[in-house]
């Protein structure tokens, strides 16, 4: 039977709606109407032209689908235009006759088609996405601490409630901040106007000479259902630009040991237990020898190079460590060959020319996930040459080759899809 992908129609997004409520049964959607009411909501974010909803249609019988997102990101400097997928949902009566692969395949392909050399993704399983290529980002951390072990500073003077007018400063502040962080999406004002009038989300803000430097996205949610005095303080989300208001921001969590039990922050700064008075989450196990648990870690967002050619051009003026070598890549890519295959990267001073001359000093040979991985710097490549996830040709350029894909910060992507 002929299988067809194409964007649905409007009449189509209530069987969406049915399919994908199956497909997750964590939507606690159960009505005719709540799911009407999701079928709207869907319909009206596909109006945006940057979020197309897509099916999979055998004999015009919806069979799974998918919505497709263009986001800005910032990678190694270069602001770039990167491909998200998500809402990936399959007919339960349809599963392992590979739907969700046609619709994957079909999304790399289109994504590529309209220049997006990069996609990225949330697994619902990091391993099914793993065999299709997309390799792993930065872990994220989840710590859970008393409010009383966040640093102290001398003051939170400069910190305020924001109101619905101030979407457009915390646009700029975002805007400053996505500019110069490796891996963080761009955001439009209208997202901050819905963040500013959500119910239950609070937003405190570093003011400095009428401009937001820092904010901090907040909520409370209550411990212990019998006790409404006990509430924890859960951050959605922390971007400063400043020392100064990093530390009156910290300062404002630490104020609030009076009346909330812990604070639970996520974030992907490794370092970020060191600012903490105690890191320790309250368990009173040890790792041995002597090692406190301090946080959780997770795994989430996957990155997947869809044209290594691309990529390079695109980041064509970014500096790859300041190395001068002559690179043959030789990528293993059997879910989508049109990307598999070997180029040689000649690099000046790191900068990336594509070269026709087939002449290099080394050759480093792996498979797309881990080279995506790699591009991104999650991971060095020492650490895939250990792992046997990578080889080369000349074990002398590993030091060579481990400084050229290295960055000192790993990609942060604080955007939710």
């Amino acid at each position: 039977m002929v299988r067809e992908i194409r964007p649905l129609a409007d009449h189509e997004f209530e069987a969406f709606v049915r399919l994908a409520v199956n497909a997750y049964p964590a939507y606690t959607i159960r009505t005719d109407e709540e799911r009407q009411r999701m079928a709207g909501r869907l319909l009206e974010e596909s109006r945006d032209p940057t979020q197309i909803f897509y099916g999979l249609l055998e004999e015009n019988v919806l069979l799974g689908g998918m919505k497709h997102l263009d986001f800005t990101m910032n990678l190694h400097g270069t602001q770039t235009l990167v491909a998200g997928i998500a809402e990936v949902a399959v007919d339960l009566l349809r599963k392992k006759e590979h739907v969700a692969r046609d619709l994957v395949l079909f999304f790399l392909e289109h994504a590529r088609a309209n220049g997006a050399a990069l996609a990225l993704l949330y697994p619902f399983r990091p391993d099914f996405y793993k065999q299709m290529g997309f390799g792993y980002g930065t872990k994220i951390n989840e710590y859970r601490v008393s409010p009383a072990n966040f640093p102290k500073g001398p003051s939170k003077r400069q910190v305020v409630w924001t109101s619905p007018t101030d979407a457009a400063l915390l646009l700029r502040c975002y805007q400053r901040y996505q500019a110069r962080t490796h891996g963080v999406i761009q955001r439009s004002e209208a997202e901050f106007t819905r963040l500013l009038a959500h119910p239950e989300k609070r937003v405190v803000a570093y003011r400095d000479a009428g401009a937001i430097k820092g904010y901090l996205v907040f909520s409370f949610r209550r411990h212990d259902q019998g006790n409404f005095l006990i509430n924890d303080l859960h951050v959605d989300e922390l971007v400063y630009e400043t020392r100064e208001a990093l530390s009156q921001l910290l300062t404002f969590l630490q104020s609030q040991a009076d009346q909330v039990r812990a604070v639970v922050i996520r974030t992907q700064e490794e370092a970020f237990h060191h600012l903490l008075l105690d890191p320790r989450n309250g368990s009173e196990l040890l790792i041995p020898s002597v090692y406190h648990p301090s946080n959780v870690q997770g795994v989430g967002l996957m990155y997947r190079v869809l044209d290594t050619r691309g990529i390079f051009e695109q980041l064509r003026e970014h500096s790859f460590g300041g190395v001068n070598c002559r690179v043959k890549i030789t990528l293993v890519d059997s879910f989508f060959p049109s990307n598999a295959g070997s180029l040689v990267v000649q690099f000046a001073e790191g900068r990336p020319t594509l070269s026709e001359d087939e002449r290099h000093d080394v050759e480093i040979r792996l498979e797309v996930a881990e080279f995506s991985s790699l591009l991104l710097g999650v991971v060095n490549f020492q650490s895939l040459y250990r792992y046997h996830l990578a080889d080369i040709s000349d074990p002398g350029y590993l030091e060579t080759i481990n400084r050229l894909f290295y960055t000192p910060e790993k990609p942060i992507c604080l955007t939710a899809f």
